[in-house]
């Protein structure tokens, strides 16, 4: 015979997973219309009339932000460290500097959390428990003067790796370009009061599993009906096509009324995706993978602007000097006017279609 009965049955089985794996595939693009098709948006953005207008965003500031935070003395700026308290010290002149005001008696949302051990039990002392972690967010308010009851929430983590092996992790794109942007987005309104009340929230924890996030949800200085909607900005610096991610409409078709005609005049190439659920993997759908994915799992709609990978994310090499400078202006100033945009919509706009 030419095959075994249990070859057979193992050809059988492939099979019929492949059958299956084709199927999916078949399904996410016929059923999932939001599914990206990049080289399709390329082609459509190609000949798009980019904004002349004069840009919201003050360059130095910008830049000045992303050099303080990634500096070596700040030392990579992990939860609970020197370098993590220090950003913080920070972030808090910055928010006094720009007119926020606090929601409680100050900018700090303090939390705490044991982290789990894991599969560690080839480490030394594995038996032990690990010690609580404390972290602090940061949380600053511009009120609206026409909706003030109902919020934006503008968002970036702080923290990074901190020191690892006696080497220093900046974080520069990851994630001191981010909270940049949020402070520059911050002075923009207020020097132009928005429609509608802004949370700017800076997360700590965010690479110890979203934890600042985590803990903001759980007790929120606002109640969470309040808020419309989360805009989450986690690496906006590097991309040598200049090209940048919103993630999010797959999750919130509403929302790409208002995005698009930002999106039509952006200096940068804003594509769509990473954000729909394959069946089988999730590889590429970035949902959980910052912050916004604590406002998403309470049916707060969310969209999460951030660059794709390069070769320095997460390594030492990831400093204010490799950042792109004209690509990430241009980025900043589209995050403030795709916040002018979410913020000139009604509530009704903005909400979830049930």
């Amino acid at each position: 015979m030419l095959f075994s009965r249990s070859k057979y049955r193992w050809r059988i089985r492939l099979l019929i997973l492949l059958a299956i794996g084709i199927a999916a595939l078949v399904y996410s693009r016929q059923f999932h219309p939001e599914a990206e098709d990049v080289p399709g948006q390329r082609a459509l953005l190609a000949n798009r009339d980019r904004a002349d207008a004069p840009w919201k965003v003050d360059a130095r500031s910008l830049l000045g932000d992303v050099r303080t935070l990634a500096a070596p003395a700040l030392e990579g700026r992990a939860i609970d460290t020197p370098g993590g308290r220090k950003a913080r010290e920070y972030l808090v002149g910055r928010y006094n500097a720009v007119g926020l005001e606090p929601v409680g008696k100050d900018f700090e949302q303090p939390f705490s959390f044991t982290p789990g051990r894991g599969i560690s039990f080839w480490r030394a002392k594995f038996w032990q428990t690990p010690q609580p972690v404390a972290g602090v967010n940061l949380i600053g308010r511009i009120r609206g003067n026409v909706d003030p009851e109902k919020y934006l929430v503008v968002t970036a983590h702080y923290d990074h790796l901190g020191v690892r092996d006696g080497e220093v992790y900046p974080g520069a794109d990851d994630n001191a370009s981010g909270v940049a942007a949020m402070l520059a987005a911050a002075s923009y309104f207020k020097a132009h009061p928005p429609r509608h009340s802004m949370l700017f929230v800076a997360f700590d924890g965010e690479e110890r599993g979203l934890r600042g996030s985590q803990a903001f949800i759980v007790q929120p200085p606002i109640a969470l009906e309040a808020m419309l909607l989360n805009i989450n900005f986690d690496m906006l610096s590097r991309n040598p096509a200049g090209e940048i991610f919103i993630s999010g409409m797959y999750a919130n078709p509403q929302l790409r009324a208002l995005v698009d005609p930002v999106r039509a005049k952006a200096v940068p190439t804003i594509l769509y995706g990473h954000d729909y659920p394959r069946p089988f993997w999730n590889f590429d759908d970035w949902t959980n993978q910052s912050d916004h994915l604590a406002f998403h799992d309470k049916g707060i709609p969310f969209l999460y602007l951030g660059v794709e990978d390069h070769p320095d994310y997460h390594r030492p090499t990831d400093t204010f000097e490799r950042l792109d400078q004209k690509f990430y202006t241009s980025v900043a100033n589209t995050a403030i006017d795709l916040v002018v945009a979410l913020d000139a919509a009604s509530a009704p706009q903005l909400a979830k279609r049930q």
